[in-house]
């Protein structure tokens, strides 16, 4: 590389995590002139989709297949989809980290190709960026790792809610094509109903704020047996309803969660030939949520059956747990059981580094390594008044009297 191109690395890596994607964008631009870039980076938990450029934006699908198919070390150049349609692309993949990464680069229709020395610095940038993340990743502070930690379990969550709203969905509409009970005109009619009623829930759900709402246990269990009516209006199989006898209220990601687990597990028992009736009924305690569901199958489910990604690690990120009670010939009875937030319920560690801003986190690693004022100021590239400022605030937050104290506890944090 010359001169200018290590400047420009140099540019890039010390940006923001959230600003590296535009500044080396802004770099390759005059190299490759593109219309919008973008990069799937799978080890970043926190967001690992990024974008930027134009309406010619690449979804996070219509990169995997690049990231699957692209050989690290030898960008390739082609058309591939793009927002919904064929357009000339870059496409430069990095093994330089455990994981792989890829760059995508939008060009305008009829560009010409990009020369083999053109395509090697692109290369090596992104080699260099993807290596940059993955030691952020690797070596996250405890504050960040903790941000990265939260963001891939709501992640996950919204993965589990969407996908069983969505089985559940299709699971009635399939209930509606295989009932002989309906000629076609009905069965269309009532599939387009089903189809309609799900988008409506589904963004509907997407609309509520979960982390400040509450429902009372009795409409939270009615808006589970409406969507669990629609489910089996068509099917062969009795469903019978136990709504709990409680007044109480219920935190909205309990509710949510709890209906959700029992779309999933309901979907799960009806995969069974020989059901005629299902049992679903919540029964709640002062400090737990009993969702219950009892068949007349065959007596023969078990753990495997349920499936790990959408029911046991869902309840497991609700600090839940599940019991099946299968008796071969007479049925399986399923809990899952849910603890509830109460009053005088411990509350969680807080990590008490989470209240310092990220250069104020840099600074407390320095701290921590032992490194003085000036050392802190040269790695940093800020003044030693700007250290300065930033010990005070950090002491400040964390209520300690000294830099020794802020940096044990920023190793009892780690």
């Amino acid at each position: 590389m010359d001169a200018h191109t290590l400047n420009s690395a140099y540019e890039i890596v010390r940006q923001p995590l959230g600003q590296i994607l535009p500044r080396l964008s802004a770099v390759l631009d005059p190299l490759i002139p593109h219309r919008a870039a973008a990069e799937l980076a799978t080890h970043c938990a926190h967001s690992p989709y990024k974008t930027v450029g134009d309406s010619a934006l690449p979804t996070a699908a219509e990169l995997t297949p690049l990231l699957t198919s692209g050989t690290p070390g030898s960008p390739w150049q082609g058309r591939a989809a793009v927002g919904g349609t064929e357009r000339e692309v870059v496409a430069v993949t990095s093994d330089a980290t455990a994981r792989r990464s890829v760059l995508v680069l939008v060009r305008e229709d009829g560009a010409e190709p990009v020369p083999g020395g053109t395509l090697a610095v692109a290369q090596a940038l992104w080699d260099l960026v993807t290596s940059h993340f993955d030691r952020f990743a690797t070596e996250a502070m405890p504050g960040a790792l903790a941000r990265s930690r939260a963001a891939a379990d709501t992640r996950a969550r919204v993965i589990a809610e969407l996908t069983t709203a969505h089985s559940a969905a299709l699971s009635g509409i399939l209930g509606v094509l295989r009932s002989r009970a309906l000629d076609d005109t009905s069965a269309r009619v009532t599939a387009t109903d089903l189809a309609v009623n799900a988008l409506i829930e589904m963004r509907a759900e997407s609309k509520r704020d979960r982390s400040v709402a509450e429902e009372p246990a009795r409409e939270a269990f009615e808006r589970l047996a409406d969507g669990l009516r629609t489910m089996l209006r068509h099917s062969a199989v009795r469903l019978e309803l136990g709504p709990p006898d409680s007044a109480r209220s219920l935190a909205a990601d309990v509710a949510h969660g709890a209906r959700a687990i029992v779309r999933a597990l309901l979907i799960v028992v009806l995969e069974q030939e020989s059901v005629g009736r299902v049992h679903v009924g919540w029964q709640i305690t002062e400090h737990e949520l009993r969702a219950t569901l009892r068949d007349d199958g065959a007596g023969a489910l078990d753990d495997c059956d349920m499936g790990a990604g959408s029911i046991t690690d869902r309840l497991e990120v609700l600090g839940g747990r599940l019991e099946i009670d299968a008796v071969p010939g007479w049925g399986t009875t399923i809990t899952a059981t849910v603890p509830l937030a109460t009053a005088d319920a411990p509350l969680a560690a807080v990590d008490p580094l989470t209240g310092l801003g990220g250069r104020e986190l840099e600074v407390l690693t320095h701290l921590a390594l032992g490194h003085r004022n000036r050392q802190i100021a040269q790695e940093l590239h800020i003044s030693e008044s700007t250290v300065k400022f930033h010990v005070a605030n950090i002491l400040t937050k964390l209520g300690v009297a000294s830099r020794g104290e802020a940096a044990a506890l920023f190793h009892r944090a780690a």
